[in-house]
């Protein structure tokens, strides 16, 4: 789509079969769709294989625009997602980092070897999201991952009766409708069994509110209109654990292969972090913390974990002097705005931290030319919640260990894999040389 935007302009009408999308490639057209005319662009499209893996409770992701979404909304920002809650998972962050730590340590007298650091990532990242969303690890959670990785790859597969929505014959002919059927039954069983054995271990347990018991809280009260069903709690927690395990986990994975890509900037990150750390990484030292915090920007930068922001246009309204008509399906092409030359300079496809230093621009939705968690109403509320687990993880990385490829001299593989996110097409495989001890 950015190499189809550099022949055609920053906004183009594309026609898939039936749908009419207009996608959004340059900072100019974001800021008309997400700031100018926000409201108008504030809806979520739902294709026919959309509303059957959703069913009557979309969640706060893909929700439509209206008032249930903004109930969800409010809930997240003001309940379920405040620096304060956030913080009080400091604790469970600390612990699931230490244990991704000592898994990559090598017993004493061996010598390196090569891991999957990818799983191992995925691992941490996900059992502190669990932990901060149920209040426990699980012990299905290899099965729940692997169940969270076939709904993503679901989402983005566009297949015949998303291509062709007003036909009745597309949905009868098309495996895809069974297939996420299957998908959507396994996720909400897998899901109430956690909520039910949570509420059984919470009779006997006074410990403090997870987002789950924040949730059940909320739907006792019976305050809400449209009230917060079941099915709604059991779609906000799939929502909470793909927000913050698979987009901290993929930031984290890109942001270690981009440093041992480029040494210069590895180096620079891992002289700042023991120099300004003593013996152990904490979540107080991060402020200090400064290259850090520009190599996590450059990193979302070239990877932004929602590579194409999806809207849908509920009215009619002109962008950069174009019609666009109501109904029509929107995508803002965020990855290709944060590699556009124009706004990013002609290394704009190089990894450089230094280029945000001293730099104003921000990834809060301001700036249009950089925006990796969107922007408007429908900016993504748990961006706090997602950089917390990816800061400590990434700052300790670096402390303790030394970092190499496996073979001398070989080439990192950077290719992206097509999803809801910019994973890794393939696992991240390095060396990790324990440099300094491990806490006790």
């Amino acid at each position: 789509m950015r190499d189809l935007s550099r022949r055609h302009g920053p906004l183009m009408l594309l026609r898939l079969c039936e749908l009419r999308v207009v996608v959004a490639s340059s900072a100019d057209a974001a800021r008309e769709m997400l700031r100018t005319h926000d409201l108008a662009f504030a809806g979520r499209p739902m294709t026919p294989t959309g509303r059957v893996l959703l069913g009557d409770s979309p969640g706060v992701i893909a929700a439509p625009y209206g008032r249930a979404w903004r109930q969800l909304r409010v809930i997240c920002t003001l309940e379920l997602l405040t620096a304060r809650r956030v913080r009080s998972f400091g604790p469970v962050r600390a612990e699931e980092v230490g244990r991704l730590l000592r898994s990559l340590a090598p017993e004493p007298g061996s010598a390196p070897a090569a891991v999957n650091l990818s799983k191992r990532i995925a691992a941490c990242v996900a059992d502190s999201a669990v932990r901060a969303v149920i209040g426990s690890r699980f012990a299905d959670r290899g099965a729940f991952l692997r169940l969270l990785e076939r709904r993503m790859k679901l989402v983005p597969a566009k297949c015949l009766p998303d291509l062709f929505p007003s036909s009745r014959l597309a949905m009868l002919v098309s495996s895809m409708p069974c297939r996420i059927r299957r998908e959507r039954r396994e996720m909400m069983e897998f899901v109430d069994a956690i909520v039910r054995e949570h509420q059984e271990n919470r009779v006997a347990a006074g410990d403090d509110e997870d987002l789950l018991d924040v949730l059940l809280r909320v739907q006792s009260e019976g305050e809400l209109d449209p009230p917060l069903t079941d099915d709604d709690i059991k779609t906000v927690i799939i929502d909470m654990f793909m927000a913050g395990s698979e987009t901290s986990a993929t930031l984290l994975q890109w942001a270690m292969a981009e440093l041992v890509k480029n040494p210069g900037a590895m180096r620079k990150a891992q002289e700042e972090v023991r120099r300004e750390v003593a013996g152990r990484v904490t979540e107080d030292a991060l402020g200090s913390l400064r290259y850090l915090g520009l190599v996590i920007k450059e990193t979302l930068r070239l990877h932004p974990p929602a590579t194409l922001i999806l809207r849908e246009c509920r009215a009619a309204c002109r962008v950069l002097g174009f019609e666009v008509p109501a109904g029509a399906m929107v995508l803002v092409n965020a990855w290709a705005i944060g590699r556009d030359a124009a706004s990013w300079g002609a290394d704009a496809e190089e990894f450089r931290p230094e280029r945000f230093d001293g730099s104003g621009v921000d990834f809060k939705g301001t700036d249009l030319e950089y925006i990796p968690f969107g922007a408007g109403r429908r900016m993504c509320p748990g961006v706090a919640f997602g950089l917390a687990n990816v800061e400590l993880a990434l700052a300790s990385l670096l402390y303790h260990f030394e970092w190499e490829v496996p073979e001398p001299g070989e080439e990192l593989d950077m290719a992206e894999a097509m999803g809801l996110t910019t994973r890794r097409r393939s696992d991240l495989l390095l060396v990790p040389k324990l440099r300094v001890p491990l806490p006790c």
